[in-house]
Formats: structure tokens, sequence, C-alpha cells
């Protein structure tokens, strides 16, 4: 079976790097630190997952978010915005935006690990209850 593919946009590598290490071994990750980039590479490629921060430079991850949004081939895959404040009402912004979830950095990876699932395994499809 193919792994599942999933995008991270970060402009911290450090950050990149850890949630490479995190989900590598059970899924094929590509990581890209910036949004336009991340934009044209989504142009010959379509993951199943997208994972971004908020406080990027040249393009924060709302302008980001609303692109693929507004994108055909893009506009139901599942996104998990990252952000390093926890109010409320950024959670609400992301998910008005289309946002599937909102994790707070630093993250508890065992609570990444479930996100992930949750958005590459919707619930209807598990059976393991």
């Amino acid at each position: 079976m193919m792994k599942k593919k999933i995008l991270i946009v970060d402009d911290e590598i450090s950050i990149c790097l850890l949630l490479e290490n995190f989900l590598s071994r059970d899924y094929d990750v590509s990581t890209i630190q910036d949004g336009h980039e991340a934009l044209k590479w989504l142009e010959g490629n379509l993951p199943d997952l997208i994972i971004s921060d908020i406080q990027m430079t040249k393009m924060d991850g709302y302008e980001f978010l609303t692109e693929v949004r507004q994108r055909g081939f893009t506009k139901h895959t599942p996104f998990i915005m990252l952000s390093a404040r926890s109010e409320s009402k950024e959670r609400i912004k992301c998910y008005k935006l289309g946002a599937q979830d909102y994790l707070t950095k630093p993250f508890n990876p065992d609570e990444l690990e479930e996100l992930v699932k949750k958005n590459l395994f919707p619930i209807h499809y598990t059976i393991e209850w």
C-alpha cells in the first residue's frame, strides 16, 4: 500500500525537521519553507494532508490556506494549522478559512499523531471499535 503524502509548510527549519522526524516513518513527507514555493509544488503534487504554520514571512498561513482552498485540486485537502498562539479567536479564524484542525506549538507528538490519523483516515472508515 502506498504511504499517504503529507506536505509541511513552515519557515522554521527546526519545526520542519521535527515534524518530518515524527511523521516520516508512516508517511511520505515533503517539507517546504515558504508558502509561495508550496503553491508551486502543489501544481504538480497532490498531498493527502497539509500542515502549515501561521506565522511565516513572505506569505502567512492564512493566505496560504486561502489559496489552497481556492484551487480545484486542493479544495478538499485536509489542513492542519500550527501556531504558537492559543487564543480561540485564532483557531476560529482558521476554521472559518477552511482548516480542519489547529495545533499549538510546542505541540505534543501524540496529539499531532492523532490529528494526522483523524484527517487521513476519517472516523467512518474506522472499524477498530
